[in-house]
């Protein structure tokens, strides 16, 4: 078995050292790619060696060279982390071999407009900016070179006017780089992330940023040429969408969909006016179709693996959450919080602080919501759960839905993206684990406290000491620490984990017990036509995402060279007419979507087939409904003997009121060699507990923030 992890291991090595050099080769062309080498030499030899009546003249270089690493890279990801699983995961002391080196670059630091970020993180940001500046600078500078008194009155233009064009246009080329990156960090199943050890739900930031950038660059691009239209008297610009090359119309139409989208990503209205930000933000359908009608499909081929592998994620996602899931229970706390309990089969495995979108049409037909997944996949092997705090409109609604109970609910309709979550978790290299909540920011550490159960009571490893350090408003909101034991499954020796909580009640100066029913859980009656939660491409997950990929690509390949052939080809070169770029780029785009609908169907309805059975055997034992709620730590509910676990935990949590965490303290008085410092929650917590652990007072902590509303 160990030479087997060696193996596996000595394989990971060789794939991801493959990876970093052909992205550090990608990266180069786009340094190169302003300079009169890259455009005069390199692009044009290059097009004439890929030259061909299946690709045309133009687009099989742009394939080659930028379209093909990053899918290539996509693909060895997902063999680089399916050898993963077959690793062992389990990081203990010591393990990471360079975690003291790189220590100090992953330290917190505040920066404003980009909140709490990482050095290593800054360092990426602004090398990523001097790309920009740099690919900006170099084509204007190259450009400018050009534009003489004399070659404007040939143009029949002022030397500023013809300086405002050739700015305009290095503005559209420029955002095209941030837009190349853009759909990554959004990518929720993507093979690339994990391999860097990120993930979709960590990487929103990023993809926050690149919007900015790239709807600034957009609306300078678009403003400057309006600006340049008008100076020339040529506004009648601004209708014209030719038969070739740039239609302006399309680029309009698309700029004014980014606007739209952009206003609403605006913190107030996200936050206040989620319904609005949701619904519009689906308008990137409309900015992405009539970017590519506006720049045509060769010049979008640049810009393709990012929209290619995004529309494999959501197309995967479409079909996961095409059949209703499951539903078993729902424990409902006095505070508006409930915890979703889901049947899932035994062969879904997840890390903790995976996240799981939800859509309940009885609430709303369109709308999915984001929450923590608090169960752990190794301690409860048959269920997943979810909790909902009632913060918003969904939530309250769905809360009132669970509590009222009348008329009583027996059945919910639910279907679900997801799980997704890290490749893998290294808490146990620390030898302390400070988790500092706010609120329904507890919820992360629910899933991670129970993963450590069972592997300090199942697996027998060594665990982390842990400390939770959390703030409620209101002594009712006490009760949510009732969800860290599951509905079942926990070990009756708890105590073994070693676990201390400090609770906070922030606005009230003493124990208020309300005459309020505790915990009670609601049980639902199985449906013939729900499922349990099954991994959508099955256990060899991984494999079959890389072979969605690759074949995806390859059929539209084949298609859209078929059809240069046999239809564009001969247009183009055997008649006085030319082949329309939009009509050629509507082709593109169907022919995209048939090789990603083909490829990821035919998977899905394999791994379908293969989970039936399991799925079968899973109803055939469900048992009657049990009657009985779980015992609470904090209303006075009659304990059985199973009750032993909640015992131990009662007596491991201290409850203050009317203060607020002396969270410097609590960090800086730690003397265990490698302390690792989680939270989550609001953003006032996150900066205060980031600050703290960047002021270098002392080295053994180290941060993470765990945010989901960014």
């Amino acid at each position: 078995m160990s030479s087997s992890h060696s193996g596996n291991n000595m394989a990971r090595v060789v794939i991801f050292a493959v990876v970093l050099a052909i992205f550090a080769g990608y990266l180069l062309l786009w340094i190169m790619t302003p300079t009169n080498t890259f455009r005069k030499t390199w692009l044009t030899d290059l097009r004439t060696r890929t030259s061909s009546t299946y690709f045309g003249t133009t687009q099989g270089a742009t394939y080659l060279v930028f379209t093909f690493p990053i899918l290539f890279i996509a693909t060895l990801g997902c063999v680089y982390l399916h050898l993963g699983k077959k690793t062992s995961e389990n990081h203990t002391k010591g393990s990471s071999t360079g975690e003291s080196k790189l220590g100090v670059w992953r330290r917190p630091v505040m920066v404003k407009g980009l909140g709490i970020v990482s050095r290593i993180e800054l360092a990426f940001f602004l090398m990523f900016i001097a790309l920009l500046l740099w690919n900006f600078a170099t084509y204007l500078t190259l450009s400018f070179r050009t534009i003489t008194p004399f070659s404007a009155a040939k143009s029949r233009e002022k030397v500023w006017e013809a300086k405002l064009d050739s700015t305009a246009l290095r503005l559209g080329l420029t955002g095209n780089i941030a837009l190349s990156f853009l759909f990554f960090p959004v990518t929720r199943g993507s093979s690339v992330l994990p391999m860097f050890g990120l993930t979709s739900e960590a990487s929103v930031k990023y993809h926050i940023w690149l919007g900015h950038i790239v709807m600034t660059l957009f609306t300078a691009h678009g403003l400057c040429y309006i600006i340049f239209w008008a100076a020339t008297d040529e506004l009648s610009e601004m209708l014209k969408w030719e038969n070739t090359g740039v239609s302006n119309v399309a680029g309009e139409l698309s700029l004014l969909a980014g606007l739209f989208l952009w206003a609403t990503t605006l913190p107030r209205i996200r936050r206040k006016i989620f319904e609005l930000f949701f619904y519009t933000h689906h308008l990137y359908i409309l900015f992405v179709f009539f970017f590519v009608l506006h720049v045509g499909i060769s010049y979008t081929s640049i810009m393709l693996p990012g929209f290619f592998l995004f529309m494999i994620d959501r197309y995967l996602r479409f079909l996961q959450s095409r059949r209703g899931v499951r539903l078993v229970s729902a424990r409902i706390l006095p505070c508006e919080t409930v915890e979703l309990n889901f049947s899932k089969s035994i062969g879904l495995s997840y890390t903790p602080t995976s996240i799981m979108f939800l859509n309940l049409p009885t609430i709303s037909k369109l709308q999915w919501h984001p929450f923590t997944v608090t169960s752990s996949s190794s301690l409860e092997s048959d269920k997943l759960s979810v909790m909902i705090k009632g913060e918003g409109k969904w939530s309250k609604k769905l809360y009132q839905i669970l509590s009222s109970g009348s008329p009583p609910i027996d059945r919910l309709d639910v279907s679900v993206e997801g799980p997704y979550g890290p490749a893998s978790t290294n808490f146990l290299r620390h030898d302390l684990l400070v988790m500092v909540s706010g609120g329904s920011g507890i919820t992360p550490f629910i899933s991670i406290i129970r993963e450590l159960i069972h592997k300090s009571q199942t697996m027998k490893l060594k665990t982390p000491e842990i400390l939770l350090i959390t703030a409620f408003k209101n002594s009712a909101d006490l009760t949510m620490l009732e969800l860290i034991l599951p509905i079942s499954g926990a070990p009756s020796r708890f105590s073994n984990l070693g676990i201390q909580v400090e609770a906070y009640v922030t606005r009230e100066k003493q124990p208020t017990i309300q005459e309020t029913k505790g915990v009670r859980t609601v049980w639902f009656k199985p449906n013939p036509s729900d499922a349990p939660i099954t991994p959508i491409l099955g256990q060899k997950n991984w494999l079959c995402l890389g072979a969605i990929i690759a074949s995806s690509f390859i059929i539209y390949l084949i298609l859209i060279g078929i059809l240069t052939r046999f239809y564009i080809y001969p247009i183009d070169h055997n008649s006085n007419k030319i082949f329309s770029s939009s009509s050629r780029t509507v082709l593109h785009i169907f022919f995209i979507c048939i090789g990603i609908i083909t490829a990821s169907t035919a998977a899905f309805l394999w791994n379908k087939t293969r989970n039936s059975k399991e799925t079968t055997q899973i109803q055939n034992m469900e048992v009657a409904t049990p009657m009985a709620s779980p015992n609470s730590l904090f209303y006075n509910a009659d304990r059985e003997l199973e009750s032993l676990p909640q015992q131990s935990l009662s007596q491991s949590i201290n409850v203050h009121y009317g203060e607020r965490p002396d969270l410097k303290r609590f960090l800086l008085e730690r003397k265990e060699s490698s302390v690792g410092v989680l939270v989550s929650g609001p953003k006032k917590l996150r900066h205060e507990v980031a600050k703290i652990c960047s002021s270098g007072l002392v080295a053994n902590l180290h941060f993470e923030s765990i945010s989901f509303s960014w």
